[in-house]
């Protein structure tokens, strides 16, 4: 995906390891690891708090549910919860509830249907040790961590 935003008019590249839903699922339980609420939490208001679309995030916390990440409780005071403490959810754990496991063989990053060790594309050597940190970085990443640099990013943004 190529942006036209910037201003120098050399194309910038938005480059997506997950997708959009993972993408909101990792915020909205950041959020739940950040306020820790004693009592379950809107979807709503976690829609509002990140501008998400308050019908996709629904839809994502039914697979967060379904994957026990979250634990949803019906009714008048209901709302999700984090099923378990923040500090043994790692964002891989997230990305695959919602996206799946990774591929169980390597995809190119440009795109080539054959790219090994034994058949590399242009980009093979430079990319197979970029993505074995980016995989090793998401399975150490938990929400504990992220959720305690999220409210000092904030406190940044706000001094």
């Amino acid at each position: 995906m190529v942006s036209s935003n910037n201003t120098n008019n050399t194309p910038e590249l938005n480059f997506m390891l997950y997708s959009k839903s993972a993408e909101y699922a990792i915020q909205a339980l950041i959020y739940l690891a950040e306020i820790k609420p004693d009592k379950p939490v809107m979807i709503s208001e976690i829609a509002e708090a990140y501008n998400i679309p308050y019908q996709f995030l629904a839809k994502i916390v039914q697979t967060l549910v379904k994957q026990r990440l979250v634990v949803a409780t019906r009714g008048r005071n209901g709302g999700i919860n984090l099923a378990r403490e923040a500090k043994d959810i790692f964002i891989n754990q997230i990305i695959n509830a919602v996206d799946g496991p990774p591929p169980e063989k390597e995809q190119c990053v440009i795109g080539l249907d054959e790219c090994s060790d034994v058949t590399p594309c242009p980009l093979h050597h430079k990319w197979a040790p970029i993505r074995s940190q980016i995989r090793e970085m998401l399975s150490e990443e938990h929400l504990d961590d992220l959720a305690h640099r999220v409210i000092e990013k904030r406190k940044l943004m706000h001094s």
